[in-house]
């Protein structure tokens, strides 16, 4: 990214304006057009309002506009043209929060604060094995004192763009590169086999459609099974290992592969079944899915503090409703 080991604290500025509520692929070439019109904030200050504004259409959230012609034009008349050097004194400029005053500051004057984005909110997540929701009051204010304490107070700005890569290729929100994790031995989410069960968000749990993907691991003639504990749906029945997703994956025999090996490192199983997309009605919400069984050769260390159930007494267990239409018709009620 043309940001990336950026110095200068106008780029970095503006590069983190137009991501704010824009995607990297579409901000790119939106911070490469107002880099090379105007390569300094002084040259931004002077540009017309019109002219800016048609730089920025297709962008949206027309405020970022008129705040980065705001700040430019302030930083120019009050300071000459220098931009602020700490902390406090940048994240009083308009339009800046705490997250960007501490990227700005980190990136560009290596001073001590941590940036705390979706992918650090992600890897912290994990690595503690922490289950406070993130969008939660409690759960901001715990990460981000989190982040502050495992900064690197020598070297802040390659750490926090270290952790924030980390996050964006090796500790993705769906299907995670677990077996290839230089960090994998300190990860509490991966010793537990809670991988795909963080971070929590409370807007999921309360989305009108989610989609759950279970997977029937079996080894031996048993399967693994968990009891969903948290205020949640489905409080205390059984369930199989679960990947909530936030839209729906077409699950191949590829693709499960591909994600056993990369979660835990398992080479060798044999999908026996992937079901078509279930659905139930809920009060409040939709649920749909799909179960993909899975026959094991071995049990991962991760998966072996699980519940791991004669195939027998599975029809004993307490399931939901939506676990057992599919249990119902499944090749398990003739084992």
């Amino acid at each position: 990214m043309p940001w990336k080991g950026e110095k200068d604290p106008y780029k970095i500025w503006l590069s983190e304006v137009i991501l704010q509520q824009t995607r990297v692929e579409q901000g790119r070439g939106y911070y490469e057009r107002f880099i090379q019109k105007y390569p300094h904030i002084e040259k931004l200050a002077k540009a017309a309002d019109e002219e800016v504004f048609k730089m920025w259409e297709g962008l949206g959230y027309y405020n970022r506009c008129k705040n980065l012609l705001f700040t430019a034009r302030k930083i120019v008349k009050e300071d000459k043209g220098k931009f602020p050097t700490t902390y406090d004194s940048i994240a009083e400029l308009k339009g800046v929060g705490p997250y960007t005053a501490s990227a700005i500051a980190s990136f560009a004057f290596n001073l001590p604060y941590a940036v705390v984005d979706g992918n650090v909110f992600r890897v912290l997540s994990r690595v503690f094995g922490i289950d406070t929701p993130i969008d939660s009051t409690e759960g901001k204010k715990q990460f981000t004192e989190l982040a502050g304490k495992v900064l690197d107070k020598k070297e802040p700005g390659s750490y926090n763009q270290a952790i924030m890569d980390f996050g964006a290729t090796v500790c993705t929100p769906f299907a995670p590169r677990c077996s290839d994790c230089p960090i994998q031995k300190i990860c509490v989410a991966f010793k537990e086999g809670r991988v795909n069960q963080l971070p929590i968000k409370e807007k999921i749990l309360h989305r009108k459609t989610r989609w759950l993907y279970y997977f029937l691991m079996e080894h031996e003639g048993k399967i693994l099974v968990n009891k969903r504990t948290g205020k949640d749906i489905w409080e205390n029945l059984f369930e199989f290992y679960l990947v909530e997703t936030e839209a729906k994956v077409k699950w191949k025999k590829a693709s499960v592969d591909q994600w056993l090996k990369e979660q835990f490192g398992i080479k060798k199983s044999e999908v026996l079944d992937i079901s078509p997309v279930s659905s139930q009605q809920l009060t409040h919400r939709q649920i749909k899915g799909q179960f993909i069984h899975i026959q094991l050769q071995t049990v991962p260390p991760s998966l072996q503090h699980y519940q791991w159930q004669a195939i027998k007494k599975i029809k004993l267990l307490a399931f939901p409703k939506f676990i057992n239409q599919y249990l119902s018709n499944s090749e398990l009620k003739k084992k």
